[in-house]
């Protein structure tokens, strides 16, 4: 069975996740990787899901204010062994009704050409492709989504 934890950036399981979804993406964006990596720390984020399967810690994922309307999902991540299980798609959910009971009405992400496995769960999940935003606007290897969230 999963179980979702909201945590805070200090959580240490949170942490050693990121460690190892940091060590993927530096193999994925390689030559990219530097400047991606400037636009992902995790002491100011303060809405944190950790994913446990039998007390183990699995995957990760955060929300954070971006404006008035948007939550901007990061540090999305599923451990290696632990793929193919709904995972993911369980710390979407929780995060996508976190950003709604937050009173905001879209959760924005932005994800890599690299990544087409998290492409494909964004689509799959009712997110739409929309211009690059920020500082990803000019950035060809960076894809942006964006989905309306409500309560459930």
């Amino acid at each position: 069975m999963i179980t979702v934890e909201r945590v805070s950036a200090s959580n240490e399981d949170f942490k050693r996740l990121v460690k190892l979804l940091d060590a993927e993406l530096a193999i994925r964006d390689g030559d990219d990787h530097d400047f991606y990596h400037q636009f992902n720390g995790i002491n100011h984020l303060k809405n944190i899901i950790v994913a446990y399967h039998k007390n183990v810690p699995v995957g990760c994922g955060a929300i954070n204010h971006f404006d008035t309307e948007h939550m901007e999902l990061k540090r999305m991540f599923t451990h290696a062994d632990s793929r193919g299980k709904g995972i993911a798609s369980r710390i979407l959910k929780e995060l996508e009704s976190w950003t709604a009971e937050l009173g905001y009405a879209y959760c924005l992400l932005e994800t890599g050409v690299n990544q087409p496995e998290a492409i494909s769960l964004y689509k799959k999940k009712g997110y739409e492709r929309i211009p690059n935003y920020g500082q990803y606007e000019d950035v060809l290897t960076s894809f942006c989504f964006r989905k309306r969230v409500t309560l459930q």
